[in-house]
C-alpha cells in the first residue's frame, strides 16, 4: 500500500514538473506578432476575484497603436519600470541580484527585479503569484517573448494590457478614466504620475492624491526634464523641488538604474 502511494506521489510530481516546464512553451507567442489579445490572464483573474467579492466590474480596455500613446507617458513608463528595455534580452540581471538580496533580507518574495517584458508575459498568461514555479513560466515566455517580437511591440502590447486601476486596462482607458482624455494628449506631468502609479495600480491612482505617486512622479518628471524629453528650461525652484525628492527616493525606489543620465532610445527602434 505504501509502495503504491508512494508512486502515486511519484506520478503526481513528474506530471507537474512537466506541466511547469511544457505550459510555456505551448503559449501562442509568435501570434502576437499581428493578433491583439483580448482578455489577459491578469484580466481574467481580476473578473474571478471581483465574482468572489460580489463586485460588478466591467473591464474597460481601447487598444490604440504605439504612435497613438503620447510619447511622454512612453518615456516615463520606461523610466520608472524598465530604465534598461532597449539593452536588454527579457532580463534585467542587476535588477533581479538587488531584488533577491533584498527579499532574503526581509524573508519573503517581496521584490521580482521585473523587467517590462516579464510583467508582459505575467499579465498575458499567468497569475499574479510569486511563487518560484510561476516565475520558472515567466522567465521562459519572457524569453519566448523576446525571440519572437520586436522590442516595439513588446512596449506596445504593454501599454495596452497594463492595469492602472480596478478594471482599468491599457494606456487609452486609463487617460480617459483618470484624466478624461485620450492618452496621445497626456501632459508630461500626467505622463509622470501614470507611470508612478504603476508599481500597485489598484493602491495608487495616477490622478489620486497619494504622497507615494506624487513623490515618484516628481522623480520621473525630473529625469524626463534632464533627458530633454520634456522642452522646457530648468528653472532653480524646479531644480531645488526635484533632487530632494531624486535623493529621498533613490533609485531602486523608482525602477531606474545608475543610466539614469543617458537617453531613453526611441521606442520606435
Amino acid at each position: 500500500m505504501f509502495k503504491l502511494f508512494l508512486r502515486l506521489i511519484i506520478v503526481f510530481v513528474l506530471c507537474y514538473f512537466i506541466y511547469v516546464i511544457v505550459y510555456p512553451f505551448t503559449v501562442d507567442v509568435a501570434s502576437l506578432k499581428k493578433k491583439n489579445p483580448e482578455l489577459t490572464a491578469m484580466m481574467k483573474y481580476r473578473m474571478k476575484q471581483w465574482q468572489e467579492e460580489g463586485k460588478q466590474i466591467k473591464i474597460k480596455k481601447q487598444w490604440v497603436s504605439l504612435h497613438g500613446i503620447s510619447p511622454y507617458l512612453v518615456k516615463a513608463v520606461l523610466i520608472g519600470e524598465d530604465d534598461k528595455f532597449y539593452r536588454h534580452s527579457g532580463f534585467d540581471i542587476e535588477a533581479i541580484k538587488k531584488a533577491i538580496e533584498r527579499d532574503i533580507k526581509e524573508r519573503k518574495l517581496k521584490y521580482g527585479g521585473s523587467t517590462i517584458t516579464q510583467q508582459l508575459a505575467k499579465n498575458l498568461y499567468l497569475s499574479p503569484s510569486k511563487n518560484p514555479v510561476r516565475k520558472i513560466q515567466e522567465a521562459i515566455i519572457t524569453w519566448r517573448l523576446e525571440k519572437n517580437l520586436s522590442k516595439k511591440r513588446i512596449l506596445e502590447l504593454y501599454l495596452n494590457i497594463a492595469e492602472w486601476g480596478e478594471g482599468v486596462f491599457g494606456a487609452e482607458a486609463a487617460s480617459r478614466y483618470h484624466f478624461g482624455k485620450s492618452a496621445s494628449e497626456l501632459t508630461p506631468t500626467e505622463a509622470a504620475r501614470m507611470a508612478a502609479a504603476l508599481p500597485n495600480p489598484i493602491k495608487y491612482s495616477p490622478s489620486g492624491n497619494s504622497k507615494f505617486v506624487e513623490k515618484r512622479a516628481s522623480v520621473i518628471y525630473f529625469i524626463m526634464q534632464k533627458r530633454g524629453i520634456i522642452k522646457e528650461e530648468f528653472t532653480e525652484s524646479e531644480k531645488d523641488e526635484t533632487e530632494p525628492a531624486l535623493q529621498e527616493k533613490g533609485e531602486e525606489k523608482v525602477g531606474i538604474t545608475k543610466d539614469t543620465q543617458e537617453s531613453v532610445q526611441s521606442p520606435s527602434k
